[in-house]
């Protein structure tokens, strides 16, 4: 069983001084396979302190040593691929899939942002005035256990190249990506203080982390519920915040759509992570003219989505995360049928053939009013719902009936159609005859998915603050 007790805190791997233990487990086996030693409130204060004193220098440097740093962090990191790769399969239970896909997108957020920072211009003029963009101080970066290292990656790499200095708190149930990162950060030598890593609760080091008068920015993604906290804690002293949070996208198949790759692309990103992604299209909305054809296609496609051994090339969906997290996935599955919906595939219990690990049979609901608690609340477990709609106009309405609005597809043979209908959606990103967004577009969410926006430029500048000088 493995021991987890370091964090990295001022250029340097320590035990933390917190000393409750949290444990690990492999969700494919619901084997215990480690426990966690979390920080406490004396080392989120260290963390704190240690940023603060290194902001003092590393705002003050110049393109060359922030792309330098960003470049050896990149290299540090594709250096530990195949451990990170590792980790996320053994305690998160990724499928192949998404292992390859996007864990390297860790190192690759870093060379971005050095590559950003090319031609970044730090100074622009403005009419009379000289606009300067400045760092925002110390930053804290709050990240969720699903994807985890690509999310610290992204907001870790806009914040070295914009000047910050950062505190990184990453979920305890992801411990074993964040040992391998703290591993590579200290390899990269970066400079004391500038980037300090503590795991933890967000009930113990959270509202340290967030209410703290000496950080100036928060970057979180997560919950809407724990977004709402965040927000609360920031109001005291005005802190700048970039929430990316909950999702219920919806995915429009237009009449005119190609079923044959329209449907797989809509389960693909139904399904996607398990099921466990905030921008995943959990609302599939189906022409009513051709509703049959769209319920034969999905159970056509259904034999690439099989629960499985994650470690099986040939798997499409792996469990999730936690016997908690399963608990409430297979709840939203009773509450659906409940409710009045029927099941086209899945269901509860485990899949035939699984009679251990926290695997859940990929579930598409039919029979689905937008009313529906199935089809406005966010499950974060592989269940989808088939809602039907007559005309476009009733389509982008059902869309836009919901609190979320972080990701949204629109599937369509004709192009200007597309267009039309993916600018009525209230969403932060709307991908049209595609699942996966572009990394140099902001990406963030409206409503309740947030507010604020990350990648390229909209990245970086969430943490610089524009300042004025006029002669």
């Amino acid at each position: 069983m493995r021991e987890i007790n370091q964090a990295y805190i001022d250029g340097k791997l320590i035990t933390p001084h917190g000393t409750q233990l949290s444990p690990l487990f492999n969700p494919a086996t619901e084997e215990l396979i480690g426990q966690v030693q979390l920080a406490d409130e004396t080392d989120a204060l260290a963390a704190v302190a240690a940023a603060k004193r290194a902001f003092t220098s590393w705002s003050k440097t110049g393109k060359e040593e922030r792309i330098a740093l960003l470049n050896r962090l990149s290299d540090s990191l594709a250096e530990r691929l195949d451990d990170l790769k590792a980790a996320m399969v053994e305690e998160y239970g990724a499928v192949t899939g998404i292992v390859e896909g996007l864990i390297p997108l860790t190192p690759q957020m870093f060379a971005d942002a050095a590559k950003l920072l090319e031609t970044y211009e730090f100074e622009k003029p403005q009419g009379s005035s000289t606009v300067i963009m400045t760092p925002v101080g110390v930053a804290v970066v709050i990240t969720p256990w699903n994807l985890s290292t690509v999310f610290i990656a992204q907001k870790v790499s806009a914040a070295i190249a914009a000047g910050a200095t950062v505190v990184v708190k990453p979920s305890e149930l992801s411990a074993l990506q964040t040992q391998v990162m703290i591993e590579a950060f200290a390899a990269a030598d970066v400079p004391p203080g500038v980037i300090n890593v503590i795991t933890g609760r967000g009930n113990v080091i959270g509202d340290v982390l967030t209410t703290h008068p000496d950080v100036a920015k928060v970057g979180f993604t997560g919950s809407t519920g724990v977004g709402q906290r965040i927000m609360r804690n920031a109001a005291e002293n005005f802190k700048r915040l970039t929430l990316e949070l909950g999702g219920k996208g919806p995915t429009i198949l237009l009449d005119d759509a190609d079923l044959s790759t329209a449907v797989p692309a809509a389960l693909t990103s139904g399904f996607l992570n398990n099921g466990q992604t905030c921008f995943a299209g959990t609302r599939i909305l189906a022409p009513r003219t051709r509703l049959d054809e769209v319920l034969q296609a999905i159970e056509a496609a259904m034999p690439g989505f099989q629960a499985g051994d994650p470690r099986d090339p040939a798997t499409g969906v792996g469990p999730v995360v936690s016997q908690t997290q399963f608990d409430t996935v297979q709840s939203y599955i009773r509450l659906g049928l409940e409710e009045g919906a029927q099941l086209l595939t899945g269901g509860e219990g485990r899949p035939e053939g699984l009679d251990k690990g926290w695997f859940v049979k990929p579930t598409v609901f039919t029979g689905v009013t937008n009313q529906m608690r199935v089809a406005r609340e966010e499950i974060f477990g592989p269940v989808l719902v088939v809602i039907p709609f007559d005309e476009d106009d009733e389509a982008v309405s059902i869309a836009n009936d919901s609190p979320f609005g972080l990701q949204a597809h629109v599937f369509s043979s004709d192009a200007e159609r597309a267009q039309r209908v993916a600018r009525q959606v209230e969403a932060g990103t709307v991908l049209i005859n595609r699942i996966f967004s572009d990394r140099t577009a902001p990406f963030g969410g409206v409503k309740m998915s947030g507010i604020g926006r990350e990648h390229d430029q909209y990245g970086l500048e969430a943490y610089l603050e524009p300042r004025s000088i006029t002669a």
